[in-house]
C-alpha cells in the first residue's frame, strides 16, 4: 500500500495544483520510482489510498503500472477517501479502510495478509522490496516489521529505539519513555505489515472502515511494540522525506525558488 492521500501542506504552493506524490524527483515522479521498486521486487499488485487532489494520481498511473521499454507490471487498486468520505482518514484509518484490497478474502498466496507500506512522499531509490524479507516477516511472530534510518535534520529525537539485532540485522523496535536515553532513529515509512494488527484486539476499527474513522498509525504500532511484536532494522541507503520544497530542490540540485 502506498499512502498517496496527505495534502501536503508544508509543500505549498507546489501541492495546491498537484498532489505532493506526483512532484517529480529526477525526472519522474515520486510514487512512480515506489512503483519500479515494488514491480521489480515481490508486490504482485499496489493500493494507493487517494484525497487531495487524488483524481490526478488515478489519471496519471492508471489501473495498471506499465512503464515503457520495460517488462515490469503492477495492477494498481484505488481507495479514494476524499471521494468517499471527504478527506483523508489518517494512516491506520486508510489502511483498514483499504484492507479488503490489500488482503481479499479470497486469496490462494502463501502470504495472504501481509503486505509492504511506504509513504508515497519518500524518495528511497536504493531499497529493494525483497520476497526474503516477506519470507523472513511471514515465519516470524511478529505483527510489523519496519525500517528505521539514522535521523535527519528535521527530526533530530527519531521515533523508536532498536534492540540489539541479530546476526542478520534485525531486531526489536522500542518504544522508549520520552527519559529514556537509549538512540532513536526515525521511522522511513517503509515496513511489512499484518492484517490482524488493524483488526481486534489491536484496532477497534470495523473491517473495511465503512464510517470513514481518523485513526493514526502510531498508537498501534507502539501498542504492538510493547508487547514485543514489532521487528526492525536499520536501512543505510539513500532516503529523503521529500516534505519541504527545499528537501524537493536539494534532491533536484535546484534553489527553491527554481523547485516553485
Amino acid at each position: 500500500m502506498l499512502l498517496a492521500a496527505g495534502r501536503g501542506e508544508r509543500m505549498r504552493p507546489l501541492t495546491d495544483a498537484t498532489p505532493k506524490p506526483l512532484l517529480c524527483v529526477q525526472g519522474q515522479p515520486l510514487l512512480q520510482w515506489l512503483l519500479q521498486a515494488l514491480a521489480q521486487g515481490s508486490a504482485s499488485r499496489a493500493v494507493i489510498n487517494t484525497a487531495w487532489l487524488g483524481e490526478q494520481i488515478e489519471a496519471g498511473f492508471g489501473s495498471v503500472f506499465a512503464p515503457s521499454a520495460s517488462k515490469l507490471s503492477l495492477p494498481i487498486r484505488y481507495s479514494h477517501e476524499g471521494r468517499d468520505f471527504g478527506g483523508a482518514l489518517e494512516t491506520a484509518g486508510g489502511i483498514a479502510r483499504a484492507l479488503p484490497l490489500l488482503c481479499p478474502p479470497d486469496a490462494l498466496t502463501d502470504n495472504a495478509g501481509i503486505f509492504w507500506l511506504l509513504a508515497g512522499d519518500v524518495f528511497a531509490p536504493d531499497f529493494v522490496f525483497s520476497p526474503a524479507a516477506v519470507a523472513r516477516f511471514a515465519a516470524s511472530d511478529k505483527l510489523a516489521h519496519i525500517w528505521l534510518v539514522p535521523n535527519p535534520a528535521h527530526n533530530p529525537r527519531g521515533d523508536f529505539g532498536l534492540a540489539p539485532v541479530s546476526a542478520a540485522g534485525v531486531g526489536l523496535a522500542l518504544n522508549l519513555p520520552a527519559e529514556d536515553g537509549q538512540p532513536r532513529y526515525t521511522y522511513s515509512t517503509i515496513g511489512l505489515y499484518r492484517k490482524a494488527l488493524f483488526e481486534a484486539p489491536w484496532c477497534d476499527i470495523p473491517a473495511g472502515n465503512p464510517q470513514g474513522a481518523k485513526t493514526p498509525l502510531a498508537p498501534l504500532l507502539r501498542k504492538a511494540m510493547d508487547n514485543g511484536l514489532v521487528s526492525a532494522e536499520l536501512y543505510a541507503g539513500r532516503w529523503t522525506d521529500v516534505g519541504t520544497p527545499e528537501r524537493l530542490a536539494q534532491l533536484n540540485h535546484l534553489t527553491p525558488m527554481d523547485a516553485a
